[in-house]
């Protein structure tokens, strides 16, 4: 979502552009492993209806009924979908984008039953003969009479009582036929809209995970479900048709057949056959393929560095699944709306544009760095979440968390001196410890009967489900070791290709080819880690050789209610270092052990977790302390960073002093690296968010200046007086750190720079010399430091970019302005699609509230639109729990706490997806409070202290 893969078929690799507007590009990479077949076959168009009504839904009200359930039945099993699709990319009479289409799904009745249950949403299906579809039997099977059809709306089912029972073991038909809107509310089959030389183009597109395959047309909607598909697309001239399987021409460029319906001259588009796959996998593509843009994306060459890595990593993971890609090809296509980063439909991966587009003259190593994990962690899935899938959304979490990590690994391979297997720590482990270190955190997996709703689903799509899913299978390769790791999903991915599975299948197979001697099998080891919510903070004293561990929480006061089997309890594998030797792991079962070897000896010291293997935090006597502290340059990088993440949060926990995990910053006037200054930052930024209105905020400024003017200067050296581009990836990101910290907090000549550098490009705004890795800095520094006029400039720069991250950066830029009037114009232009894209709204409000003088705009301006977003903007383009957690990061007072409650109260049953994240922001403003009120007087007085002494 390479080097060393063996592949009998010979690699032809394609690069076809299909559209480039002046904000939106799209783009379509496709690898393809065999010939495709040269059939041109032409299926008959969709027939006019005997009856063209549409039935009026109604609800019947009888409790508890099949169809008042969200699961599907178990009594059929779909075969074969054969379905056509005509999305109009012109409204019609009424102002509306619409699809049309039929579909036939072929099924087994597996449970006699006289029950037809199929997903159906926001689509008007026409009447038969008064019924909603058309039913036959097949291979001899008797199909009995329709007896009563309706739509479900809550459950959204269409529901079909028959006079007589389905057969078990007979095959059995269903036609439907319906008209559905081809809305902007990026769901299901839907249109995404760019311009190009003025006119508006309307690309048909799709997303269907996890609910929404049933938008597109009738069917069994769970991913269990899995069928064969056979798909048809009819779309005008000059426009393409992409879907997950091969089109029947020899090439894409090949129009299958043309056609004339309703005295329109169109295009119908067949593809081959799916293999068995899940709904939500589904994906189709109609867009604008013949335009003048055309030579003139191919020289920019936007999609180069997508089409080069694309090789290498598919490659890494047929070597790392010792199994073959399972499809015939594999496009990659950019759009210009997108909700999620990524989507990986197999064989057809849809990407935000930021996701797969990268412009070396224009994008930063941020950038690059994004495009090669995202196409990792979506070709990932082409074997695991595609070719074997969950069985049901309770175990999403394996799904994610797993591409993920290993997404890691594949980026690794295409970029070997970027340090990706270094960067997981900072990326996804540090961020969602402080998430689950919450008593409102949620297991990994769920109970399968607690995640029914839509809803419900589309709430597991979060931080711990990618992040720590990552984190804990990550750990588990280390103490199985990646070689057995590797073993074990091969074998797994063997025996269940096609099917589903639940999570325990995979500990089957990791158990069955371990050699490692493990405390006890790998299912009981990992049951802890995924069906109880948290992690542990180990205690080691090293004058005692004792060990403890206790359920980390960030608030001591915070009451778990959540039970656990387990009772909270891990099983723990211990790496660990003593004096700059790394011992043998030692395992944590129990709540307290003793280990001998952890007792130290004078000027002996002991860092544990190496790395940062372990999903856990660590905390010392304090003697450690003290001696860690003195040795902080022999620690390997990960662990400094470490010992800065764990310090700070044992102190937001009360379990170490607050200025114990400020004086781990002490030594960063020597520190060059990034990932101890990143983190050092990191957790840096929440005393900014709880004291940046308060008299702290003056000491906490001359301190970080003090501390980062030596790494300001360090960089200015290293680049030749900022002239040349470091050479380590790691650096070039660090840099960034000391310009914009430098800058922040008035470093000599920062300020000067990243103005100058911002009133050049005003002055020719076609010739950008800003390097690209320090455009986002710049551009925020600057503006912050200006007014109306940079403001003005950057938003014109922002609505005429060509390059998507070009505009991501000045979306976020735009935020940094220090007037209150431009940031609420601002908050204004999120719910004006023509102004800030739907897909880009919520990030936009998260960066508003970023700021401390738009925190409390952004928040009055959620609660003063908050039904509308909701209702009407779309709930498939905003993420509500983002959203939350976004503008509610600084809350620290009783009042915040208050407002809070009222928007609870005032938005009950409107809260969808945000549900969780409210209670969450509850929870932590409650934490931040108890910590500001404990903790101010003595970071005011250390603050002072500090800057008040030499160095």
């Amino acid at each position: 979502m390479g080097k060393g893969f063996y592949i009998s078929k010979a690699v032809a690799v394609t690069c076809v552009v299909v559209a480039i507007a002046a904000v939106a590009t799209i783009i379509a990479l496709s690898v393809v492993y065999a010939q495709e077949k040269s059939k041109n076959e032409a299926i008959s168009p969709p027939t006019t209806s005997p009856d063209t009504t549409t039935i009026t839904p109604t609800t019947p009200s009888t409790p508890k009924e099949p169809w008042q359930r969200y699961r599907l039945p178990d009594s059929l099993a779909p075969v074969s979908y054969n379905v056509t699709l005509w999305p109009r990319l012109k409204t019609n009479a009424d102002g509306l984008y619409i699809f049309s289409g039929h579909s036939t799904v072929v099924f087994t009745c597996v449970k006699e039953t006289d029950l037809i249950l199929i997903h159906s949403n926001r689509l008007n299906l026409t009447a038969f003969e008064g019924y909603h579809a058309k039913l036959k039997g097949l291979d001899g099977a008797t199909a009995p009479s329709l007896k009563n059809t309706w739509l479900e709306v809550p459950t959204q089912y269409l529901v079909i009582q028959l006079s007589g029972p389905l057969q078990a073991g007979s095959k059995y038909e269903l036609f439907t036929e319906f008209v559905g809107e081809l809305a902007d509310d990026l769901g299901g089959f839907y249109r995404s809209e760019y311009f190009e030389d003025g006119v508006k183009k309307v690309v048909a597109t799709t997303q269907m995970q996890p609910t929404d395959a049933r938008k597109a047309f009738p069917c069994f909607d769970e991913p269990a479900m899995k069928a064969v598909f056979h798909m048809t697309l009819i779309h005008p001239q000059e426009t393409v048709a992409l879907s997950n399987a091969m089109n029947y021409g020899k090439f894409l460029s090949q129009y299958p057949v043309n056609i004339t319906m309703d005295g329109q001259k169109l295009i119908q588009t067949r593809f081959e056959p799916t293999e068995i796959m899940s709904t939500y996998l589904l994906a189709f593509v109609v867009c604008d393929f013949l335009t003048s843009t055309l030579l003139k994306a191919i020289e920019e060459g936007q999609g180069n560095y997508a089409l080069e890595k694309t090789g290498p990593i598919l490659s890494f993971f047929e070597n790392y699944y010792n199994s073959s890609y399972p499809l015939t090809k594999s496009d990659q296509i950019a759009l210009p709306d997108f909700s999620a980063g990524a989507m990986e439909n197999w064989g057809l991966i849809t990407y935000r544009e930021t996701a797969l587009l990268y412009n070396p003259d224009v994008s930063s190593n941020g950038d690059k760095e994004w495009v090669a994990t995202v196409i990792s962690h979506e070709l990932a899935h082409m074997w695991f979440g595609n070719l074997v899938t969950m069985k049901w959304w309770n175990d999403l979490w394996l799904n994610e968390g797993f591409a993920t990590y290993v997404s890691y690994l594949g980026a690794n391979y295409a970029e070997p001196t970027w340090k990706m297997k270094d960067l997981i720590v900072l990326n996804e482990i540090v961020g969602v410890m402080a998430v689950d270190a919450l008593a409102s955190s949620h297991p990994l997996s769920s109970k399968e009967e607690d995640i029914q709703m839509p809803e419900h689903i589309s709430e597991l799509f979060d931080s711990i489900t990618y992040s720590k899913g990552a984190a804990v299978l990550r750990m588990l390769s280390e103490f199985i070791t990646e070689t057995v790791f590797s073993k074990g999903l091969s074998t797994y991915l063997e025996e269940f290709k096609y099917k589903n599975t639940v999570y325990t299948d995979l500990w089957k197979h990791l158990q069955m080819v371990t050699g490692i001697k493990l405390p006890s099998s790998v299912e009981v080891i990992m049951n802890r880690w995924i069906l109880q919510m948290g992690f542990p903070v180990v205690t080691i004293d090293t004058k005692t050789g004792k060990i403890t561990q206790k359920h980390f929480l960030l608030d001591p006061d915070s009451v778990v209610d959540r039970p656990s089997e387990f009772n909270y309890e891990w099983f723990v594998p211990i790496t660990w270092i003593k004096t700059g030797v790394e011992r043998q792991q030692y395992w944590l079962v129990d709540k307290e052990a003793t280990n001998n070897d952890m007792m130290l000896n004078a000027n002996d010291w002991l860092v544990a977790n190496v790395d940062m293997r372990g999903f856990y935090r660590v905390n010392y006597d304090a003697g450690n302390w003290e001696l860690s502290l003195f040795t902080f340059q022999d620690i390997p990088v990960i662990n400094r960073a470490q010992i800065i993440d764990d310090a700070f949060n044992l102190a937001r926990a009360e379990m170490v002093n607050t200025t114990l995990a400020l004086r781990t910053t002490k030594f960063l006037n020597k520190e060059v690296e990034y990932m101890p200054w990143q983190t050092a930052r990191n957790n840096l930024d929440y005393y900014f968010l709880m004291f940046d209105r308060s008299e702290v905020y003056g000491p906490m400024q001359a301190y970080i200046k003090r501390q980062v003017s030596p790494l300001f200067n360090y960089f200015k050296d290293l680049t030749l007086n900022w002239t040349k581009i470091p050479e380590s990836h790691t650096d070039q990101y660090n840099q960034v750190n000391a310009i914009s910290l430098a800058c922040s907090t008035g470093v000599k000549g920062c300020r000067d720079l990243t103005t100058g550098w911002f009133r050049e490009w005003m002055k020719n705004s076609t010739n950008n010399k800003i390097s690209p890795n320090l455009k986002s800095t710049v551009y925020c520094s600057a503006i912050a430091a200006g007014g109306v006029e940079e403001w003005d400039f950057a938003w014109s720069m922002y609505k005429n970019a060509t390059i998507a991250s070009e505009a991501e950066k000045l979306m976020h830029a735009l935020s940094c302005t220090k007037q209150p009037w431009l940031l609420n114009r601002y908050l204004q232009y999120c719910l004006d699609p023509e102004k800030i894209r739907k897909q880009d709204a919520t990030i936009t409000i998260i960066y508003i509230a970023s700021n401390p003088i738009g925190q409390p705009l952004a928040w009055d301006f959620i609660r003063a639109n908050w039904n509308h977003i909701f209702n009407d903007y779309g709930g498939g383009s905003f993420s509500f729990g983002g959203i939350i957690n976004g503008v509610t990061k600084r809350f620290s007072t009783e009042f915040d706490y208050k407002q809070l409650l009222q928007f609870k109260e005032d938005n009950a049953g409107q809260l969808g997806s945000a549900t969780t994240a409210l209670e969450q922001a509850l929870e932590r403003t409650k934490a931040n409070m108890n910590w500001v009120a404990m903790n101010k007087k003595q970071v005011l007085e250390w603050f002072t202290s500090e800057t008040s002494s030499p160095v």
